[in-house]
């Protein structure tokens, strides 16, 4: 069935292309937001993947590998997006002061903000790697070719990114000691 979509799209058809692109856009917008982490620098980066994804696929050789190719075009696209972002870019964080107050979530709020300043320590590429494997749940040989780089290359850029995220959260619960005790910071 893509297949056939991919053929029919190559030759100009927008009806086919559309469907493609309706078929992957939730998965996509949901890798580049996790990449990039800001959601209308995803959505820029999704579009011009689809803009550029149009453009290109009639290069595409093989039909079936349409998704690792769609899926390459927009890592570089959130690496690129990224590296304008840092030119221009002023982060204020603005913070919610009347936030609700529900039991039992504080530790997992915790967890989560810590996963989350170690991800952010991460370089676009990175991000990219650790997105694909673990939150699309690609297999590490798809990945390597989705991002056009040989699987040894993913392996130890993987690693390497895990290892920066340990750093991090070992500094900060080593910064925060009460946080470790279990008591709000």
């Amino acid at each position: 069935m893509q297949r056939d979509l991919v053929e029919r799209a190559r030759k100009g058809d927008h009806d086919a292309f559309a469907e493609l692109a309706g078929a992957a856009i939730s998965r996509l917008d949901a890798a580049a937001w996790l990449i990039l982490r800001d959601p209308e620098q995803a959505k820029d980066a999704v579009q011009n993947t689809l803009v550029r994804a149009w453009r290109d696929l009639p290069t595409l050789r093989d039909p079936d590998l349409f998704d690792a190719w769609v899926h390459r075009m927009l890592v570089h696209a959130c690496i690129d997006e990224a590296r304008r972002l840092r030119r221009h870019r002023v982060d204020v964080e603005l913070t919610n002061l009347h936030a609700p107050a529900v039991a039992g979530i504080e530790s997992a709020v915790a967890d989560r903000d810590q996963l989350e300043r170690g991800f952010l320590r991460l370089g676009p590429d990175a991000r990219a790697l650790v997105v694909m494997h673990h939150y699309l749940d690609l297999p590490l040989p798809e990945v390597a070719t989705t991002l056009g780089i040989p699987l040894g290359t993913a392996k130890s850029r993987l690693h390497r990114a895990l290892q920066v995220m340990r750093a991090a959260l070992d500094a900060d619960a080593r910064y925060r000691p009460e946080a470790r005790e279990g008591r709000p910071a």
